[in-house]
């Protein structure tokens, strides 16, 4: 299969809707047919997390079943789970945990991908080689980003540097933002400073302010085409070990490495998640066709636009509670 051209994600920060095709009525699936006879409409809302592997395989779904209409757009976490519980979308894209209440409330879901939040700094940051060579280690982004500890970029990379760090988070409520805060022992709510919507908008603001610092899905950090980090970006190692250096299974300077040291286990977690599709009480119809086929046949499409696969008891886990 040919490289399929990078997706352009940076076209409204404020808001990213991506309709593939005329969207249908809030919830209202219609489903008829069989086999290649799929015919109805899908509306998918949420975490930006999951949306370029969600567009992917909306295509591809509806490459196999021209009758398919599928409508995906991104804003967050939050908003899918809001969505799907309101029965305003048919498929909530969630990109952290699934909370007890929301379950009280009827959220029924599975995890179809697994990926994972990176701290992104400008290519401009005026200490670069020496964060290269020695990262960050816990609690230094604990410092920075939880107790909103005023730290320079010197004393971040133990370098000659007074020029005070800006520290960036999200403003909506997002799988990421989570699931960095918890990495670092809290909420999204505990993350301080400077809130940006979205991850493009996140990463937008961090390539511009060279003394920035924040943090990205896997997709927003990396170009999905070179590998290397978005042009404008670096993603800072974690210096896991905390022995001062970054060793080669620490490296983060590419997509491949990165993807190995989350897959090793190297990369810690919570950083690295799964991602989940969710509905209100259960899939049924066309929308369980749907992602029975994401969990199966979807599943080819992971690498070329950048995921990391579930285990294979996690896949039939899945698919069992799907009935199928």
């Amino acid at each position: 299969m040919e490289p399929r051209k990078p997706l352009t994600f940076l076209l409204t920060l404020a808001l990213a809707v991506t309709c593939l095709l005329p969207a249908c009525a809030p919830g209202a699936e219609e489903f008829s047919g069989t086999g290649a006879e799929l015919e109805g409409t899908i509306k998918i809302s949420g975490a930006w997390a999951l949306y370029p592997m969600m567009v992917t395989w909306a295509e591809e779904f509806q490459t196999l079943h021209p009758k398919v209409r599928i409508d995906v757009s991104a804003g967050g976490a939050g908003k899918g789970m809001a969505d799907a519980l309101a029965r305003a979308v048919d498929i909530g894209m969630v990109s952290r945990e699934i909370r007890p209440e929301e379950i009280d409330q009827g959220a029924y879901f599975v995890p179809v991908v697994k990926d994972a939040v990176f701290p992104t700094i400008s290519a401009a940051n005026p200490v670069w080689e020496a964060l290269a060579r020695q990262g960050v280690q816990r609690q230094t982004f604990v410092e920075l980003f939880i107790e909103g500890k005023p730290l320079t970029w010197g004393e971040v990379a133990n370098a000659d540097s007074d020029a005070d760090v800006n520290v960036y988070t999200r403003s909506d409520a997002c799988g990421a933002a989570q699931t960095w805060a918890s990495y670092l022992g809290g909420d999204q709510e505990d993350l301080k400073d400077i809130a940006v919507y979205g991850d493009p908008g996140l990463a937008e603001a961090i390539k511009t302010d060279p003394l920035g610092i924040g943090f990205n899905n896997l997709n927003y950090a990396y170009d999905m085409v070179s590998g290397l980090p978005v042009e404008g970006l670096r993603v800072v190692p974690v210096d896991v070990n905390e022995n001062g250096t970054i060793d080669p299974q620490e490296d983060l300077s590419t997509k491949d490495k990165a993807l190995d040291a989350v897959m090793s286990g190297v990369y810690p977690s919570p950083p690295a998640r799964d991602l989940y599709v969710v509905t209100q009480t259960q899939f049924d119809g066309l929308t369980a066709q749907f992602v029975r086929w994401i969990l199966t046949d979807g599943q080819q499409y992971l690498a070329e636009v950048g995921y990391i696969s579930l285990t294979d008891d996690q896949i039939n886990g899945a698919l069992e509670k799907l009935g199928g």
